[in-house]
């Protein structure tokens, strides 16, 4: 609404005196739109607002309020008999209509000349739908929030006010020059301007938007028997909270319970709805006379993590029973029951056994390790929103029968501590004729002392209040709240806390107290005198209690060295044996390498007093120059701890580089001959887990056999036997960490005969070299040529066959990153010898059908000469015939060559002789008749064969044929033979006889099948390697 431009000001001003009346004449014209009312409160006799029209203004309509119509021109005049301008008041209200996503008018507008003169108050009534936020912007200096009821000094003053979802109206006002700019409002809203007399005020008061109002969705399952409500805790911004989906979804602004144990949608109607509603998750526990349904977790963790939440657990046993909570070793810290504690998880524990009793309220990270409470109760755990849950692990059982309402059972820490502790419900009053007690643990060498630091005490109706402390098998000692409490006690003890009968009207029985501790323990000493000795001592802490003090001297300290040659008085306060390390090391070292003898590394005997047992015990040992050490285990062998090949021996020795490069850990037995060094190194014998006794000197015999030799090539060699058949790994030095830079080693893998290795590179990590190269090299002893050599750019290969004893070199280069370590795994097989085999077969068949030729053949040639010779035979009774003989043409009555006295078998094959002598050096009786005359036989016929002795033969003597008794060949007749003409004699000249090709009178040829010998295994000197 605005004056029309004509008429821009007051339009036209006419003083007319009537009696003591003040008028005044204006001509205005509203806007489409708005709504102008211009009013006194002032009787209309005495002041009145009137409209002026017709033909000369003659006529008038006059009243104490006036709305002009939008849009129309009117004339008003304004006669009062008080002054005119604090006497009316100007209303103008405009209305602005919003949808969920824009306004109109997008702005309130004013006329800043309109009335100037007089008071004015500009409304605007914005309307919305529902769920619809509306933002507003206000110009220039921005406003200032003032409480209800006060006024603004310049009489500007800007109201703004919302009506809720619940009918409420919740209105604030604002005065001009302050923060705020800026308001989101949910709902219908009215925002007023009162502007005083003459106050200037911009043409735009305010601009507007709208947005869909900010919702959220939680999905929910809660488990089965649980609860979960959904209550407000504060009363803005406007929201609710809503289950299901519509239209059947429920709503509710201040509550909502969710029982169902399925999925559930849960929507609130503000997009911050953690700042208006709190959760809690409530769960039944049953427990029987013995056992209850389950732990306490927090399974619903993952509901609502933005909120602020209470977990509440409800749990019941038998009435003369207990609950019994078990907490971590952590344990818990009671606090005051209307705190809260820093990390956010706040517990508290109520029971129910005659009315409500706050047992107490507790942290993370105390004393407290167990309650027991009476019957029935409630555990709860307040969770701070925006705070990951991190709950306590509470362990819950059925206690045992007990007449207290609670127990609680603490262990009070080592050192100095001061620990407060409350009874149930302080600081309101102790449950009536209820008793409490706390069960106290006192670390060794440690003094109790209690103080109570605040109390009340009733008025008791019967019984008295009393605290009774009991010791175990001792007497209990009781005291009243006023008595002189224990005062540098050592020892458990029980503190039990016991209310009479009171007087419910007047003050009740309140108790709060605290335990002091205080180390009581005298400190253990010990005098080290080293002066005689290699050996040097360290001490160190190792634990976190803070209360173990070490002195060497007067002086405290967290680490003590008494170095060799020297003598120091050590002092141990409350060190446990788990807080303090006690280490040792020698020194060991040779000029020449030519006069070192060899050394036994074992532990010394060390002082008696020291209350701790020794850790580790290392050797250094100095390599002279020129020279290597040489370390090899006193059983024969050792193995290194590799992944896969642990060990699992009382004593694990760590071989080290002086600078920290760790070769390995060691144990024996195993398949490590030796170990030699080029440069200094150290020995750390350690007890490990599979020790019986974890301290060192309990250990006895020595560990290692140390010697120096001459200078060797390679940083370091390891002289091996694998095992046949069981795999052995090889990891290179610092493995996994890396060779040391530009270093050099050397497997000397030694491989019995019949044997051969199976070599395969199981875990390889090459480095980028920066200088030189990698190199895994594998060669045979006595060979120079390589089998294998790869670099670090060149891919290794996966398995080797090597067929006797090799080298397995490793170097290193100078890394640009990255590192250079290698595992290898050697498998000792038997040689299968194949080719020979098949030769050894081969060759037998081949002499075995050689054998049966040569058999066949003379057979055959011998038949053949049987049958075209003459022969005879004598019989016992009957006349002598010869076969064909009609060829025989000599006169046998003349000629006795056909009496045989012996028959040689030899000569009847006497063509086969190539020795002409051999018939000259027969016997006589073979000389004087020619063998082919034939003689009468003129001896007996009808007697027997002449028996004729033949000598026994050796027993050890190998006999080529069988005697004809023994052979499967049918008997013949026997001729009368002369030992030299039997089977059992043999005349050498005969040997090259054909028929003499399988008799011999040595011994016997045995006939390999393998043309392969054994191969012996080699002699590997010293100096070779």
């Amino acid at each position: 609404m605005r004056l029309r431009e004509t008429r821009s000001l007051l339009g036209l001003l006419v003083w007319t005196l009537f009696g003591a009346s003040e008028c005044l004449q204006t001509v205005v014209r509203s806007d489409k739109g708005s709504a102008v009312t211009v009013s006194t409160e002032l009787p209309l006799d005495q002041c009145a607002v009137c409209t002026v029209s017709g033909v000369n203004d003659t006529e008038t309509s006059c009243q104490s309020s006036l709305t002009l119509v939008p849009e129309e021109e009117v004339k008003l005049l304004f006669n009062c008999s008080q002054p005119i301008e604090p006497s009316y008041t100007v209303t103008v209200t405009r209305t602005i209509e919003c949808t969920q996503t824009s306004c109109a008018p997008a702005a309130g507008d004013v006329d800043p000349s309109l009335f100037v003169d007089f008071k004015r108050s500009i409304t605007w009534d914005i309307k919305v739908p529902e769920r619809t936020v509306i933002s507003m912007d206000f110009p220039g200096a921005g406003l200032k929030e003032i409480p209800e009821g006060e006024s603004c000094k310049d009489g500007f003053q800007y109201s703004v006010s919302t009506t809720k979802g619940d009918g409420s109206v919740k209105e604030k006002s604002f005065c001009r020059g302050g923060t705020v700019s800026h308001l989101d409002l949910l709902g219908a809203t009215m925002v007023m301007v009162q502007v005083p007399k003459e106050g200037d005020v911009e043409q735009k008061v305010f601009s507007v938007k709208a947005t869909p109002k900010g919702s959220r969705m939680v999905s929910v399952t809660p488990d089965p028997e649980t609860i979960i409500m959904i209550s407000r805790v504060s009363e803005e911004p406007d929201c609710s909270v809503c289950v299901g989906t519509a239209p059947e979804q429920k709503c509710n602004p201040k509550e909502m319970k969710i029982t169902e144990p399925r999925n559930t949608s849960v929507e609130f109607t503000c997009p911050n709805p953690q700042e208006v509603f709190k959760v809690e998750i409530i769960r039944d526990i049953d427990c029987t006379e013995t056992s209850c349904s389950g732990d306490i977790v927090q399974a619903e963790s993952s509901l609502f993590p933005d909120f602020n939440r209470t977990f509440t657990w409800y749990m019941k046993v038998v009435a003369t029973r207990a609950f019994q909570l078990d907490f971590p070793e952590t344990g818990m810290r009671q606090i005051p029951n209307e705190d809260s504690c820093p990390d956010g998880h706040t517990y508290a524990l109520v029971t129910y056994l005659r009315g409500v009793t706050t047992v107490g309220t507790f942290c993370k990270g105390g004393t407290v390790t167990t309650i027991l409470a009476r019957y029935k109760g409630r555990v709860t755990l307040k969770v701070a929103g925006d705070t990951k849950l991190d709950p306590v692990d509470f362990k819950l059982s059925v206690g045992p029968e007990t007449s207290m309402i609670a127990i609680m059972k603490v262990n009070l820490p080592r050192g100095v501590s001061d620990t407060d502790f409350i009874a149930a419900n302080y600081p309101a009053d102790f449950p009536d004729d209820q008793q409490m007690q706390w069960n106290f643990t006192v670390p060794g060498m440690h003094n109790y002392t209690v103080h109570f630091r605040d109390h009340t005490a009733p008025e008791c109706l019967s019984k008295e209040v009393e605290v009774e402390y009991k010791k175990e098998d001792k007497k209990g000692t009781k005291l009243t709240l006023t008595d002189a409490q224990p005062v540098q006690q050592q020892g458990n003890f029980k503190m039990v806390l016991k209310n009479c009968k009171t007087n419910l009207t007047l003050q009740g029985l309140t108790l709060n107290y605290r335990v002091s501790v205080m180390r009581s323990g005298h400190p253990v000493l010990c005098t080290v005198d080293l002066t005689s000795r290699r050996e040097s001592l360290q001490i160190e802490k190792v634990g976190s209690d803070p209360f173990c003090e070490m002195s060497i001297g007067s002086k405290v300290e967290e680490k003590i060295t008494v170095a060799a040659g020297t003598k120091a008085s050590l002092s141990f306060l409350d060190c446990p044996k788990e807080e303090v390390r006690l280490t040792a090391s020698e020194v060991i070292g040779c000029k020449n390498v030519s006069s070192c003898p060899m050394i036994r590394l074992g532990l010394p005997k060390l002082v008696s007093c020291l209350p701790m047992p020794l850790h580790s015990f290392t050797w250094h040992i100095d390599v002279p120059q020129d020279g290597t050490v040489d370390l090899v285990s006193p059983t024969g062998t050792f193995q290194q701890s590799v992944p896969g090949q642990e060990c699992k021996r009382p004593v694990l020795l760590n071989v080290a580089e002086r600078d920290g490069y760790s070769l390995g850990d060691f144990c024996h037995p195993g398949i490590i001959q030796k170990i030699q060094s080029s440069t200094n190194i150290s020995v750390t014998a350690t007890a490990t887990a599979t020790a019986t006794a974890k301290d060192l000197t309990k250990l006895k015999g020595h560990f290692l056999n140390v010697s120096f030799s001459q200078e060797i090539p390679e940083t370091f060699i390891y002289r091996i036997s694998p095992k046949p058949n069981a795999p052995t790994l090889l990891a290179t030095p610092n493995w996994p960490e890396g060779m040391k830079p530009s270093s050099t080693m050397s497997w000397v893998v030694y491989v019995p005969s019949k044997y051969e290795a199976h070599v395969q590179f199981v875990n390889v990590s090459q480095p980028k070299c920066l200088d030189r190269h990698t190199a895994m090299t594998v060669k045979m002893l006595g060979y120079d040529e390589e089998i294998m050599s790869r670099r670090e750019d060149e891919p290794a290969e996966d398995k080797l066959l090597v067929p006797q004893s090799f080298y397995l070199n490793m170097s290193n280069c100078i890394p640009e990153e990255g590192h250079f370590a290698v595992v290898a795994k050697i498998v000792l097989q038997k040689k299968s010898n194949l080719l020979a085999i098949l030769l050894g077969i081969s060759g037998a068949l081949f002499l075995v059908l050689l054998v049966l030729a040569v058999v066949c053949i003379v057979t055959k040639k011998k038949k053949q000469e049987r049958m075209n010779k003459e022969s005879s035979i004598y019989i016992g009774k009957g006349n002598i015939f010869r076969p064909s003989d009609q060829h025989f043409t000599k006169n046998r009555s003349d000629n006795e060559s056909h009496v045989y006295a012996s028959i040689d078998e030899n000569m009847i094959y006497g063509h086969l002789l190539g020795d002409t002598s051999y018939a000259e050096s027969m016997q006589d009786h073979f000389n004087g008749t020619p063998v082919d005359s034939y003689q009468t036989f003129t001896g007996p016929s009808d007697g027997k064969l002449p028996v004729i002795k033949e000598p026994e033969p050796e027993k050890d003597q190998y006999n080529t044929f069988l005697d004809p008794s023994e052979s499967f060949l049918p008997s013949r007749p026997r001729t009368p033979i002369a030992r030299e003409d039997s089977l059992g004699f043999q005349d050498s000249r005969m040997m090259d006889n054909e028929l003499y090709t399988f008799k011999s009178t040595g011994d016997m040829n045995t006939i390999r099948l393998s043309a392969v010998d054994l191969e012996p295994e080699p002699y590997i000197l010293e100096d070779s390697l």
